[in-house]
């Protein structure tokens, strides 16, 4: 690191700017969706891009992902977390640019959008019908896909999509828009009902044409507890089940067809003796 020149704050070398851009996810009407803002200035003006803006001298990268997230959701505690730094020198036009990318999740009950400084607009955008986006905010987001899928899979973060109240239809719905594929129910209910940090409430959710669900929550320690668990991917256990049912499957098609020749030897043996003796 090059040392202050004799005018006290001017270095001897150009520093970068610093940045914090964050993909901020959400479930809304049974999809993954992620917060977009229209870009009111240039560059890319009028392009989409993520919520995002400069870190300011009195703070660190937390605290402004923090307010960024504050001025654009109207939420100042939402589960944020790092996924990477982006220094690629020609990523911002204007400036020699670091971005510094979070993922924030909130739950869909708790979303009051505002537009910041720089953005005409701000809206929620389904996962699977993204705009071209600007600067390079296409990596940022495939970076953060990445790392909340693995989460998903290692701890108890598909939690922080949900009311503090929640069926297990809603639970598993969260882990396959995560996860990107479909699951089995029963496999499914049968996998949750070893969590530790999940437990019945007592209460049902009532309405429409189905039977009413029952509710569970989250017990306070339930990140801990999951940790502790070893926890897995749900597309992990199922994959060992299915393993295990594929060998058990093998296996009694190995010893059925082995007690069948065993019973047509013996009857072969039987005609074979009559026809001798004959």
């Amino acid at each position: 690191m090059s040392a202050p020149t004799t005018e006290g704050s001017t270095y001897r070398h150009p520093h970068p700017a610093v940045a914090v851009d964050l993909a901020i996810f959400s479930i809304r009407d049974g999809q993954l969706c992620l917060l977009l803002i229209e870009r009111g200035v240039e560059p890319f003006k009028g392009r989409w891009a993520l919520p995002g803006g400069f870190v300011r001298m009195t703070e660190d990268l937390q605290a402004g992902a923090q307010r960024e997230l504050l001025e654009e959701t109207g939420i100042s505690q939402a589960y944020l977390e790092q996924v990477g730094a982006f220094g690629r020198p020609d990523r911002d036009p204007r400036e020699r640019v670091i971005s510094v990318g979070f993922y924030a999740i909130i739950a869909s009950d708790r979303i009051e959008l505002r537009a910041g400084s720089d953005a005409r607009l701000a809206r929620w955008w389904p996962c699977d019908e993204l705009p071209a986006l600007a600067f390079d905010h296409s990596q940022i987001l495939a970076r953060a896909r990445e790392q909340l899928k693995d989460r998903v899979r290692r701890s108890a973060v598909a939690l922080q999509f949900l009311p503090p109240e929640f069926t297990l239809t809603e639970l598993q719905l969260v882990h396959e828009l995560i996860l990107g594929e479909k699951i089995d129910k029963r496999n499914f209910r049968k996998w949750v009902t070893g969590l530790k940090y999940l437990h019945a409430t007592g209460r049902e959710r009532r309405g429409g044409p189905h039977r009413p669900a029952a509710l569970f929550r989250a017990r306070p320690n339930a990140n801990a507890l999951a940790a502790d668990a070893g926890f897995d991917a749900p597309e992990e256990d199922l994959a060992r089940t299915t393993s295990r049912a594929v060998d058990a499957a093998y296996r009694k098609g190995f010893l059925d067809g082995l007690r069948a020749f065993r019973q047509r030897l013996a009857t072969v043996e039987d005609e074979l003796s009559r026809s001798l003796k004959s």
